[in-house]
């Protein structure tokens, strides 16, 4: 890290000295990295570090070397600096705190929380339903503390797989009555009249435990507009198995549609009556990008076919 972005940090935390203790995370495609950062005299004991430097050459883990996927990501930082600047303050769910933001030439830095030391140090790869009920609820008093706002300066569609960004994994899905269908798919979608902010990547890793069953968010590289349904049905995706997706469908519906309703203060049975159908045709937007990027993928299964196979036939 260089000596501009270190006095940054210095002068916004208080503190007298710094030290880098640990690389928590490389960025997707060598973009950066999220560093945990050791402070000397200062109220803060220590913070996280998102440290964006765009690559020499590309290195993307699946082989989409391509100059879409680069301003995609571009973009994702610009989002993620706004997200921070304009919108934070207002949500209900919680977040880390963003201490600074600053870029220089083609570096980025978003110093933030360390959600370890604010009582957050748990991740978890495994979970239980009381797990699964704290994530729901997160979400859900997320979306209802952005319902109805419009995402300026945002993804004006959340979520990374959203069809508009992706032709090339269109391009390449084998699935042809998928690939017919996506665009009626992603309309289904994105037309619904109840609209708030998506997380977009909402998966289990995303989140943060603490010990005594409560949850913080990160990584709002893909926050924006879009059905709260998205972010339901990835999240539920990333951490259960086929066979309880299926059986816990409608328990899982039904919890986060009551922390919805009880963030937003109110039932509101037509909101509700719009996305609760939404739920699949989400899991099919999902699936759809999935068999194009990574066709062995492990979360491509008998479940989301039967889903997809179901959504296609209805539309």
């Amino acid at each position: 890290m260089n000596d501009y972005f270190k006095s940054i940090i210095l002068q916004k935390t208080g503190a007298s000295s710094l030290a880098e203790k640990e690389v928590i995370q490389e960025l997707w495609s060598g973009y950066g990295k999220i560093i945990r950062i050791d402070l000397e005299n200062s109220p803060l004991e220590s913070v996280v570090v998102k440290h964006v430097q765009l690559p020499r050459s590309q290195n993307h883990p699946r082989g989409w070397h391509t100059d879409i996927g680069h301003q995609r990501k571009l973009k994702s930082y610009e989002v993620e600096t706004t997200w921070y600047k304009r919108y934070t303050k207002t949500s209900m769910a919680r977040l880390p705190r963003c201490f600074a933001i600053e870029s220089k030439h083609d570096e980025t830095l978003i110093v933030l929380e360390d959600l370890d030391k604010a009582g957050f140090p748990l991740r978890k790869q495994n979970v239980a339903w009381e797990d699964i009920d704290t994530c729901l609820k997160w979400l859900a008093q997320f979306h209802a503390s952005y319902l109805e706002k419009v995402p300026d300066g945002l993804w004006n569609v959340g979520t990374y797989w959203h069809l508009e960004t992706r032709p090339q994994e269109l391009a390449v899905l084998q699935d042809k009555a998928l690939k017919n269908a996506a665009v009626a798919i992603d309309k289904k979608l994105n037309s619904c009249n109840f609209k708030t902010f998506v997380h977009g990547d909402a998966k289990l890793a995303n989140f943060c435990f603490s010990k005594n069953g409560q949850v913080a968010g990160v990584d709002f590289q893909y926050v924006g507009g879009g059905c709260g349904m998205k972010d339901v049905a990835y999240f539920i995706g990333s951490c259960l198995n086929e066979n309880d997706c299926e059986r816990l469908e409608s328990k899982l519906l039904d919890t986060y549609f009551t922390y919805l309703h009880e963030a937003i203060g109110e039932k509101n049975e037509t909101l509700e009556n719009e996305w609760r159908p939404l739920y699949r045709v989400a899991w099919a937007d999902f699936h759809r990008f999935l068999k194009g990027w990574s066709p062995g993928h492990w979360k491509i299964n008998s479940y989301s076919e039967r889903i997809t196979a179901e959504v296609i036939k209805n539309l």
